[in-house]
């Protein structure tokens, strides 16, 4: 069985690797392919994948939740704009309100469906973040990108993975699994406040130290070249673990680790107005590391390189073990309406809400409303509640319907995304070309 693992992984990732320009050109996702391909190698298929979410949760969690924090840690690095701008009202907006009014909307939908208020809320939460992971079509192209449509969505990923864990706390409440407190007092200070405001704090706190530390080493001291895995791999974990240890969310912290990376070397390039753009990483001799001109944006440039590299392997592999999870019988009326008002009602609703009187297009406002895309994030928290004893008679609809809403997710959104998207940047420069 070894083997034929090694044979299956080998080829795959040859495959992709050779054919990843020609993918690119065509209406589909990688995800996509790798959602089609765990189908294929599950018990549907070729049986060579037999998994079972209930029995393995804690491993499906663990391998959820690390793609999660890459994915969090390199969106932060990618947004290279001041927390202060305006810009960030958009996003913000989205990960909070629109949040919370999705969810809102199905858990009425649960509730028609048959489900008990406590199920619901944890359908509606698992379902609520949209996707860090496998956005990457319509996040920012760039560091210095500053699309209205794009910064929003890229900032909503990152940001609605960590807001997303209070409402699933709350229906862990509700299913008698986690301590809500007189009145819910306990959860609207701890799971609410406390939890979210300091995974920031932590975040930020730890991203900006370690940052100015390792600028420090290598402007003035002439250490710590070439160990950019290193690097981010230990402050990853290092935020992730204080934050898990002192009770705050760590997909907010990490998120926020990488922000205020990118904070550093925007500041730091911004007092020195003649630095050129860091070079792509060569080796660990790169003159451009050892540059006092170029140390933050070359460490910045090299963690974001190797936290993207880390990023698709990570989406290869949770991919292909979600669509391992599918089955014919999860293809049920419940999970088709949930997946419909999802797309269709709860997230056009949820934006145009949100989103009226801010400075977005009636073409941007659309594509927003459309992008919702669900994935990993949403294999989280469904592996985190039945991990943490959310086992019950309405469990298998609630796995049926999050595995159904994420492959239709990733097959409608994945496959319009690249036309789209296109599209939509050929409008852009032609509105530019005229007006200039």
């Amino acid at each position: 069985m070894f083997a034929t693992w090694c044979l299956i992984i080998g080829v795959l990732l040859i495959l992709i690797g050779l054919s990843d320009t020609l993918r690119r050109e065509l209406p589909v996702s990688a995800s996509a392919l790798y959602l089609i391909a765990g189908y294929l190698l599950g018990p549907e298929a070729f049986r060579f994948l037999d998994l079972d979410l209930i029995d393995h949760a804690v491993i499906f969690e663990r391998l959820a939740e690390g793609a999660v924090l890459i994915s969090l840690f390199a969106v932060g690095l990618r947004l290279r704009l001041r927390v202060s701008d305006r810009m960030w009202l958009v996003p913000l907006a989205l990960a909070t309100l629109a949040m919370a009014i999705t969810i809102g909307v199905m858990v009425g939908v649960g509730m028609a469906l048959g489900l008990s208020l406590g199920s619901a809320l944890l359908l509606a939460s698992v379902l609520a973040p949209t996707d860090p992971v496998l956005a990457s079509d319509v996040q920012v192209d760039h560091v210095k990108d500053r699309d209205m449509l794009r910064f929003s969505l890229t900032g909503e990923g990152g940001l609605n993975d960590g807001t997303a864990f209070p409402f699933v706390m709350l229906s862990l409440g509700l299913l008698g699994l986690h301590d809500l407190g007189p009145l819910g007092l306990r959860w609207w200070g701890v799971d609410v406040a406390w939890a979210t405001l300091g995974g920031l704090a932590l975040g930020w706190l730890l991203g900006l130290s370690f940052s100015k530390a390792v600028v420090y080493l290598r402007r003035e001291r002439e250490q710590a070249f070439g160990m950019e895995s290193f690097l981010t791999l230990g402050l990853i974990a290092l935020t992730y673990g204080i934050a898990l240890w002192l009770k705050t969310y760590g997909f907010l912290a990490v998120f926020a680790a990488g922000l205020a990376m990118r904070h550093v070397e925007h500041v730091d390039t911004a007092r020195r107005p003649r630095v050129k753009p860091a070079p792509a990483p060569a080796d660990e001799t790169h003159p451009a590391a050892a540059d006092p001109d170029q140390a933050s944006a070359y460490m910045a440039k090299a963690v974001l390189d190797f936290a993207l590299d880390l990023e698709k392997l990570a989406e290869l592999t949770v991919m292909l073990v979600i669509g391992s999870l599918l089955t014919r019988h999860a293809l049920s009326a419940t999970s088709l309406i949930v997946a419909f008002v999802l797309f269709f009602v709860a997230r056009p609703l949820a934006i145009y809400l949100t989103t009226w009187g801010m400075p977005l297009s009636r073409t941007q406002r659309r594509l927003v409303a459309w992008f919702g895309i669900r994935g990993i994030g949403s294999m989280y928290y469904l592996a985190y509640a039945v991990a943490h004893g959310a086992i019950t008679r309405e469990t298998s609809v609630l796995i049926d319907t999050v595995l159904v809403t994420i492959a239709l997710s990733v097959l409608l959104h994945g496959s319009s995304a690249t036309p789209i998207m296109r599209f939509y940047r050929r409008a852009r420069s032609g509105r530019v070309g005229r007006s200039s």
